[in-house]
């Protein structure tokens, strides 16, 4: 029963690490530069960044205050997508 336990309390561990591994790679952009592109493209004030699968996905508003989200490639830097 202690080696379920223990193997059980790994599995939790391993898992909940899992999504913050996901994009600490050296290969793929920072949060912090996916933020400059982002203010590049016409962001001004950011009320959520998340990366998902290769991309981050960057909520804010504009200049004129209205909604705007930015995807930013994580690979290239690019920006994949603006919504308003």
């Amino acid at each position: 029963m202690r080696k379920y336990i223990l193997a059980l309390a790994a599995a939790i561990y391993l898992g909940a690490a899992a999504p913050a591994i996901a994009y600490d790679s050296g290969s793929l952009l920072s949060m912090h530069d996916a933020l400059d592109v982002a203010f590049n493209a016409g962001l001004t004030s950011v009320s959520d960044a998340e990366f998902a699968g290769y991309e981050w996905q960057i909520d804010g508003r504009d200049a004129a205050g209205r909604y705007m989200e930015v995807d930013v490639d994580a690979t290239t830097g690019a920006v994949l997508n603006i919504n308003r």
